[in-house]
């Protein structure tokens, strides 16, 4: 059943199609206690239930291979993707493009997640709350401010080329890097915020954290 009407079969995605059935974001208390994430903005987790070949590049007509398969778990924007019922279950139909990282597992950790091709995991750099004249900022003034810099922790293969290759990221992880603002994709990884940012969006590396 598709959106309460017989289908033939199981659905097939084609070329960089992704199905994904969403997962419920938890987040862990003090006392161990899961409790579902409040935060509406954050990106959404799935699971991948089929995924296609990958699209053909149009020029070249080079297979793009599709980054994910069936059981990979997913994130991606919480706004992407076309929302469908299947079978009387909530499920979304993304493109690969739209996928930020993907990891093998029920539970994000530092050790399983990958970001996705040409993404960067950048660990935040906690927000300043004095000035360097020694002037206290509130918390309540600090609370909207998104930081754009932190540390690279994980880097993606890269951007593919016409050619099926992978580019070089243009940094490594240790790097202190800072990206446009508002760019990032913000994620909480075993307790620490992360953003996943795109290569292209890095404005420049500042050199290893020593």
């Amino acid at each position: 059943m598709l959106d309460g009407k017989k289908i033939r079969g199981p659905i097939t995605p084609l070329g960089n199609f992704v199905l994904v059935r969403t997962k419920d974001t938890l987040d862990a208390t003090d006392g161990g206690i899961l409790l579902p994430d409040q935060s509406k903005e954050r990106a959404t987790e799935g699971e991948v239930i089929a995924a296609g070949p990958g699209k053909l590049h149009p020029h070249t007509g080079v297979r793009i291979t599709n980054p994910v398969t069936a059981g990979d778990s997913v994130l991606f924007g919480k706004f992407d993707g076309h929302d469908m019922n299947y079978n009387e279950e909530s499920v979304t139909m993304i493109r690969d493009d739209d996928i930020l990282l993907h990891y093998k597992g029920v539970r994000m950790t530092m050790k399983n997640v990958n970001p996705c091709r040409d993404y960067i995991l950048v660990e935040l750099t906690k927000q300043k709350t004095e000035t360097s004249s020694g002037i206290v900022v509130a918390e309540s003034v600090m609370k909207d401010y998104l930081p754009c810099e932190g540390i690279c922790v994980k880097v993606g293969e890269g951007r593919m080329t016409s050619t099926g290759e992978f580019s070089d990221s243009p940094v490594a992880v240790g790097d202190r890097v800072k990206f446009r603002d508002y760019a990032g994709n913000g994620v909480k990884i075993e307790g620490v915020e992360h953003s996943l940012v795109r290569m292209v969006d890095v404005l420049c590396a500042l050199g290893a954290e020593e």
